[in-house]
Parts: C-alpha cells; structure tokens; sequence
C-alpha cells in the first residue's frame, strides 16, 4: 500500500514537472529559444545575460555560440553580420570560446590588462612629440619665409590641435540611449569606418603605409641627427658620422623590449626635461647678442622654391596624429583629452615661434638647416651632447608606436594574419618577434647611412605623410562620419582645411623631392 502510494505520488510529481517545463518551453519558443537541456545551460544563461542587456537599451541582434544552439532546431541560420552583438553600432563581440578574438576586442575598446596614464603623462608624450628634435629646423624656415613662416608656425599649431580633436571625436558614436560611446579604437577603424561598406579595408591599409612611413621616417631623423651632432660635438675624433650612427643605433637596441606605454611617457618626462635644458642654452646665448638682432633681415617675402619645404619641416614639426587615439585610449580620464590638447599646443607655438624668431635674428642669412650648427664650438659640444639625449629619448615613443601598428595588421587579425602570433600563450614576445623588432631598429640605422639629409628627409616627411595624417584625413573622416550633426563653420573648417593641406602637401612633396636629388647630385660631382 505504501509502495503504491510513492508510486501515484512521483507520477504526479512527474506530470506536473512535464507540464511545467512545457510551459516554459512554449514561452521560450514564442520568443524565439529552444526550451534549455543540461547541456545547454551555459548558452541559456548567456541569452538571459544578452536578454537583461538588451533590457538596458542596448542594441542585440541574435547571438550564436558556437556548439550551444539559442534558435530553433532545424530553422535557418542567420546571415553573417546578424549573429554579434554590437554595442552601439561597434564592432562585433566574439563567440564566446574564442580566446584570442575576446582578447582583441578587449583590446580594441581600450584594453583593461594595461596600463592606464594621466592627463599629465599624455601631455608629456604630445609635448615629445610636437617639440622634439625637429624645433631645431624652425629657424631655417623662417630664413626662407620670413613673417610668414611665424604665421605658419602659430596657423600649423591651431589646425593640428583642431584635427586631433577631430580625429578622436570620429572614434564615438551615440548608442540608442543617446550616450557617447567609444566604437572605435584607432585610426585605421575609422578609415575602415569611412570606406565600408564597399571597401571596408581599403581605408585602413592606406592609413597604415602612412603611419609606419611617418613612424618610421622619424626614427630615421633621430638616427640622423644624433650621428650629425655627435660628428660636429668631436670633429677631432677619428669617428665618422656613420659610425656615431651606428653607436647611437646599438643604444636603442633596448627599445625592442618595450611592452607597453607607461615605459614610454617616462621616457617622453625626461626628453622634456632636456628639451628645456637646449632652449635655455640656445636662447640665453641668442639674447646675449641681441643688440646685434637683424630685424630688417624678417621679411614679407618667401623664396618661392624653398618655402614650401620649409611648410613640411613645420607641419611635420607638429604631428601628433598618428598616435592620439592610442593615448587617448590609455588615459585614466579621456575626457580631460580636449584640455591637454588645448595646453600642449599653445605652449608648442609659444616655444616654438618664441625660438625660431630669436634664432633667425642672431644669424640672420647665415641660419643653417640644423641651428645648433651655427653655436660657437665650447656651447656646440654642450648642447648637442643634450639634444643627442634627447634625440635617444624620443626614439622610443614613434618605435613603440610603429612596432603596434605592424603587430596589429600583420600579426593579430586572427584568421586573416600574414604571420604567426608575436606573443605566446603567457603573454611573453616570442624570439622571432624580438628578432623583428631588432631588425626595425638595423633599418632605420641603414636608411640613416644612405639618406643623411636631415632638413629635406623632415620637409619630404612632412609633405608626404605629415600633411596626410594631420590635415587631409581627419578631416575627410570627420565629414564623412559625422556629416549630420555638424554645424556649417565646422564643414567650412574642414573643408578649407582639407583644400589648404591639399595644395600644401603636393607643393612640398614636389620641391622637397627635387632638393634631395640635387643633394645628391651635389654630393656624386664632390
């Protein structure tokens, strides 16, 4: 009687548990799921995760893991570009399983696992940048452009403050709750960005021949100019300048090992901290002789076939572009972003104007392309001993930043890399990646050998890539992306900005051209 009793009672049970879950199977099938089994626990709970999101207000289309099933059995699968998750229109969250995309994508919208840096250490890597080494071409510029080029040199710091602005607005879009979000993580995302849907690559591929162009080009020029210095500090030494070079190179083999940007912004502290240390010492001799300031030399006038190198060695002076949506990623704070690019580029045209005009008026005609070669020899030694420093301070920031982009198109886009990974599962750099990264340091020493003009490597540069990446590009992309909600002076901006760099940019590629093959000329007769 007992065992009957159980019996009727678990039947009961039985049902009522059958009926139940047929109930819940019913509603999960209305709204589009397939009731859960124990195999298929995990991918219910990432479609109620999903559910409660999209609950939020965000956009979900239908997500599908891979082997965990959230559809009907037997229904159609969804076409490709349907089955992600995209927050606010971004870039689509990967299957979950897959480590390697998940790390990507973690990495693409800001990356937690590295190192945050403040406003202050992000001002110090812009300042690095826009008042580097290549100040040392200003005072040429103003031989050859008079008032004009201090014209340039303030009009070059508005429009580049402007663009990088520009540049990182492009990487935000609102999401349906009318909040701005971060969708994209660097320059080339936004040039995919502007080219898609018929080209959704063809953008970020020219971006990235620029960017490691203008990288590149500029650990170039600090090869060179530490080579010259340090020929022109000790003429008496039996040392070419070659073999300076080659010396300066083997300091900078340490900079393979770089992994992330808070090495770098010390790196960018201590190359301000010279930077100061060279322009008290250059200005505090150019005011000692300031009764023999050439004010009639300053001209309204500009040598029509040198100026327009001069426009690239001043664009080029300014370029900061390539790496702003990398630190701002990085900050603790992006939106104190705005400021640090508002007092980083007032004091670079301040500093910059403040010691071109000074060192024009104490040599006057006899400016040369590097003004340091124009110092007495007991100051020469001092102060190029300090711009070397410098000079193998800044190295590292353009490097890290050109070895990112290599990593990232060649080496990281999953099934679509040219090569194996760099990085092993631990997170460590592989031998071979090592070894590329040495080989990138050995290129640039051998450019530095073949090519050694400094002031017309700087002009090419800046006209080629400079004007590029600085004027032309952030604001096509900025019209492009954001047409609808910009006001009319922000189109006339853009606009002439994009006409202004245009012509800049073809002038002075074209000029600076024709000078290095006369310098070559020039040096095959000699």
């Amino acid at each position: 009687m007992a065992t009957l009793l159980r019996s009727k009672l678990s039947n009961v049970a039985t049902s009522v548990s059958n009926k139940s879950q047929a109930k819940v199977s019913g509603m999960f099938a209305r709204m589009g799921f397939q009731a859960a089994t124990d195999e298929e626990a995990v991918g219910f709970a990432h479609c109620d995760d999903l559910d409660f999101e999209h609950r939020q207000g965000l956009q979900m289309d239908i997500l599908k893991t891979e082997g965990e099933p959230c559809g009907d059995e037997g229904a159609e699968p969804p076409v490709e570009g349907d089955i992600h998750y995209q927050r606010g229109g971004g870039a689509p969250l990967p299957p979950s399983g897959s480590k390697d995309q998940a790390v990507g994508a973690a990495g693409e919208f800001g990356g937690h696992d590295k190192p945050k840096i403040t406003a202050w250490e992000a001002g110090w890597n812009v300042t690095n940048a826009i008042q580097g080494m290549f100040v040392l071409g200003l005072p040429y510029a103003i031989l050859h452009g008079g008032y004009l080029g201090l014209f340039l040199i303030i009009f070059a710091a508005v429009v580049c403050c402007y663009t990088g602005k520009i540049l990182i607005a492009c990487l935000y879009e609102e999401n349906e709750d009318g909040e701005v979000v971060r969708v994209r993580d660097s320059y080339v995302a936004i040039a995919n960005a502007c080219c898609a849907p018929r080209f959704p690559t063809l953008g970020g591929r020219v971006v990235n021949v620029a960017q490691i162009i203008e990288l590149v080009m500029t650990c170039i020029l600090y090869v060179v100019v530490s080579g010259n210095l340090m020929y022109n500090s000790f003429p008496g030494l039996p040392v070419s300048q070659k073999s300076w070079s080659i010396i300066a190179t083997a300091v900078l083999l340490p900079c393979a090992f770089l992994k992330n940007l808070k090495a770098v912004s010390k790196f960018s502290l201590l190359c301000t901290l010279a930077h100061f240390v060279i322009n008290i010492l250059v200005i505090a001799y150019c005011l000692s002789r300031a009764r023999d300031w050439a004010w009639e030399k300053v001209k309204f006038y500009i040598d029509v076939k040198k100026f327009p190198i001069s426009i690239g060695i001043i664009v080029f002076s300014y370029t900061s572009q390539i790496f702003l949506p990398s630190l701002e990623g990085n900050m603790q704070q992006p939106s104190e972003f705005h400021c640090m690019m508002n007092w980083t580029h007032i004091a670079a045209c301040v500093l910059k104007g403040l010691f071109a005009l000074v060192a024009y008026l104490t040599w006057a005609d006899e400016t040369k392309e590097v003004i340091t070669d124009n110092l007495p020899g007991s100051i020469r030694a001092v102060v190029n001993i300090f711009l070397v420093a410098k000079a193998l301070l800044s190295y590292p920031l353009p490097f890290f930043a050109a070895v990112e982009v290599l990593e990232k198109s060649l080496f990281q886009e999953g099934s679509r890399a040219f090569f194996p990974a760099c990085y092993g599962g631990d997170g460590r750099l592989k031998s071979w990646g090592l070894t590329l990264r040495c080989a990138l340091v050995v290129f640039t020493l051998l450019m530095a050998i073949y090519v050694p003009h400094f002031a017309l490597l700087m002009g090419l540069t800046g006209s080629l890539t400079g004007a590029g990446l600085c004027f032309l590009l952030p604001s096509l992309f900025h019209l492009r992306l954001l047409w609808r909600k910009l006001l009319w002076h922000q189109v006339f901006f853009d606009v002439a900005i994009f006409v202004i760099g245009g012509i800049c940019s073809v002038s002075g590629f074209v000029h600076s051209l024709e000078g290095l093959i006369e310098a070559y000329r020039t040096n095959a007769e000699d």
